[in-house]
């Protein structure tokens, strides 16, 4: 008899993963399928960046590292952070985990209580849903939309904070849409947040080197809210380091030392080889990320041109990460077949089936009028995919 808790039986599968294990399936079956589901870098990771993971191994790297992560990684975390961002913090207030998946979950676990509430604007990544329910929260969604380039207000926040709230989480720049938030726009967050001391802000900054225009800007770098903000952050985007699985968050001290606690008792420390790798990374000449941002960048110059000549998509210019967010709603209450297209996810399943096309469902994102396609692939592969998706709307009636 199978009995398994209300936890997990409440929770989702990751729409990502379960739309990429559907193509995969139809794959084995002899179907061509294009994967465009996965926000997975097609690169390699970088020579030097394996060869120190190789050095770390010969050398004898292969123990148990402190749980927060080795000491020499940590400062090399706060070396970046003053570089690339003007963020000043200790190694102490550095925790690094296996992956910035883990990282979100220790904090939301460390600081959210059942009943809290934490704003989420959407779109947002999948995961961020389930780990507010996890924590036995409430979530409240601030809706954007491709009009607004998929940023929400200053506005839109302060009339989403109640006495219940107790974090909000957004990615920048954002899986699913791309957006980006200038400095202006956190600015007027930071303002608003001010005046709630109680309310913490989770900032995923995992896509920071895939930004296309302008630099990065973290939150963190306004004084009056610094102590109220936890900055998340990894390896696998900007350095193609996906497997490697090494996360970290710069929060404050009592924060990290709650996290550390936390995952003392799930994980402990991750893998030594790869904080040896990613000590490596972080501190070396960043050319070979650069070399990756700007092949995207041409990559989401040619899928977004592409798009908008499929009638009725509405596309904007997403200026970071790998990702397209087309609104398609315009095709749902139509049918293929005789099966009617009602939502993102039975057009995510239309275009797997008919198209080809392994893409993602808005809806598990927050925006049920959208579907997530990215562009981590070859200029051929997007090229292919566009086509296929026009051949398979053209059968819709």
């Amino acid at each position: 008899m199978e009995i398994l808790s209300e936890r997990i039986s409440k929770m989702s599968e990751s729409a990502t993963i379960k739309m990429a294990q559907l193509g995969r399936e139809l794959k084995a079956k002899g179907k061509d399928i294009i994967n465009l589901s996965l926000g997975e870098p097609d690169f390699d990771t970088p020579e030097h960046i394996k060869q120190a993971g190789i050095k770390a191994i010969n050398e004898g790297y292969t123990h148990y590292s402190p749980v927060p992560g080795y000491l020499e990684l940590r400062k090399a975390i706060c070396e970046k952070l003053k570089r690339d961002n003007g963020l000043t913090y200790t190694p102490e207030q550095i925790v690094v985990s296996t992956g910035a998946k883990q990282s979100l979950i220790n904090v939301v676990l460390s600081m959210v209580n059942p009943g809290d509430e934490v704003i989420v604007p959407s779109p947002f990544w999948v995961s961020y849903a389930a780990m507010v329910q996890l924590a036995d929260a409430t979530m409240v969604n601030i809706p954007t939309s491709v009009e607004t380039d998929f940023k929400f207000t200053a506005a839109q926040l302060e009339k989403a904070i109640t006495p219940k709230t107790r974090m909000i989480i957004y990615s920048s720049p954002c899986n699913p849409s791309g957006a980006v938030f200038s400095k202006s726009d956190l600015e007027s967050y930071a303002k608003v947040l001010e005046k709630h001391p109680n309310v913490f802000v989770v900032s995923d900054e995992i896509y920071e080197y895939i930004t296309y225009s302008g630099k990065h800007e973290s939150i963190a770098q306004f004084d009056a809210i610094k102590e109220q903000v936890v900055v998340v952050n990894g390896f696998s985007k900007g350095f193609a380091m996906t497997g490697w699985r090494l996360g970290y968050i710069a929060a404050p001290l009592w924060v990290a030392k709650a996290c550390d606690k936390m995952q003392g008792q799930f994980t402990s420390g991750t893998c030594s080889v790869a904080q040896k790798a990613g000590e490596v990374a972080i501190s070396s000449d960043l050319t070979p990320t650069f070399k990756m941002r700007d092949a995207f960048r041409k990559r989401r110059d040619l899928i977004i041109s592409l798009l908008k000549e499929v009638p009725g998509f509405r596309v904007n210019v997403p200026p970071g990460a790998f990702y397209a967010f087309p609104d398609v709603s315009v095709y749902f209450g139509k049918t293929y077949d005789g099966d009617l297209i009602k939502d993102s996810d039975d057009m995510a399943m239309f275009l797997l089936k008919v198209g080809n096309i392994s893409t993602v469902g808005g809806k598990s994102f927050g925006d049920d009028n959208c579907i997530r396609l990215s562009y981590a692939c070859s200029e051929d592969t997007i090229r292919k995919a566009v086509q296929n998706i026009k051949n398979a709307l053209a059968q819709l009636s």
